[in-house]
């Protein structure tokens, strides 16, 4: 199977960056997980759906839009009313929820060749994601394992805390490098590091 290639690839310069004399206060950093999903229940089957993901992932995905879990190798949030992703780092896992929903319960539409996942990190992670979305990072109103939906311009983001200084954001492929070298950019006056 070939190996899929980044669209970071061109703009993706590993190192320190920016203002970085005094230390490094972001780590940014792609990530590669091998299944990207999205999962949709119909009116009245949430909790159904809820219960096949915890049997398939193992994750214990709370009921309503915004709360997930990160463990490691799979994360889980629901992003809307009855819509969830659920990220792992192996492929085939549209597989094993194939035979598990069926078209009474919901929806399952395997995003992974469409989406790039980035990583942010650091004691400054929450201060340059403000610099982008109206959202409050702090974390006690975002807290962990939490995902919210939203967007920056055009550009629309998915993002879940997935450390207690880290968060995951999904964007759509097409649309990663311009969001990487804004990410970079914003990123510059505090000292930033890509991994």
């Amino acid at each position: 199977m070939p190996e899929r290639q980044s669209p970071l690839e061109p703009d993706y310069h590993p190192g320190s960056h920016g203002n970085f004399e005094h230390g490094v206060d972001v780590i940014l950093s792609e990530m590669r997980p091998g299944t990207i999903l999205q999962l949709a229940a119909w009116p009245g089957e949430e909790k159904q759906l809820i219960e096949i993901i915890g049997k398939v992932t193992g994750l214990a995905l709370p009921d309503g839009a915004g709360g997930g879990v990160s463990s490691g190798a799979r994360a889980g949030f629901g992003f809307a009313p009855g819509k969830f992703t659920v990220v792992d780092e192996a492929e085939g896992l549209a597989a094993a929820f194939a035979g598990a929903i069926t078209p009474a319960i919901g929806t399952l539409t395997d995003l992974s060749h469409g989406r790039t996942a980035i990583r942010i990190a650091g004691p400054k992670a929450e201060w340059v994601m403000a610099k982008f979305f109206a959202i409050d990072f702090a974390l006690p109103a975002f807290p962990l394992g939490a995902g919210r939906s939203t967007n920056h311009h055009d550009i629309f983001a998915q993002i879940q805390r997935s450390g207690p200084d880290q968060f995951d954001i999904y964007v759509f492929r097409s649309f990663a490098r311009s969001f990487w070298k804004a990410l970079c950019h914003a990123s510059e006056e505090v000292g930033y590091e890509v991994q």
